[in-house]
């Protein structure tokens, strides 16, 4: 059975909220392949031990990255955990990353009940 790829991704001022989202599904998060922003993934990979792949960061094109993973059908879930109360200057990459996500039915979690709901559903699918 093909793992399910799940992209990982948080704004700065979200990156504990997701590190700790991360440790309480850590036994369901190893079952898939992750793949992250490179900060993000670096946080996860030494922090839990996680093998999160990074793919570039997310200011720097790595949202467009992740879009374009999604267009390769590489991509089954995300989990972004973004800070809606501060300007960011990639924004235009952030929506389009989002509207890819539908655009495709693409899962995106963007805090943490969605999230909660998105991994509970794989852990439902293997029961």
């Amino acid at each position: 059975m093909k793992k399910t790829t799940i992209a990982l991704i948080a704004h700065n001022q979200r990156k504990t909220e997701l590190l700790n989202w991360a440790k309480v599904h850590r036994e369901e998060l190893v079952k898939h392949e992750l793949i992250g922003t490179s900060n993000t993934s670096k946080l996860l990979n030494d922090m839990l031990e996680l093998d999160v792949k990074p793919f570039g960061h997310g200011p720097s094109g790595g949202d467009i990255l992740l879009a374009a993973k999604i267009l390769q059908h590489e991509v089954h879930k995300v989990i972004f955990f973004i800070d809606a109360e501060t300007p960011h200057g990639h924004e235009h990459d952030i929506q389009t990353l989002i509207r890819t996500a539908v655009i495709n039915n693409i899962p995106i979690a963007l805090n943490r009940a969605s999230a909660d709901l998105i991994i509970m559903e794989g852990a439902e699918e293997e029961v």
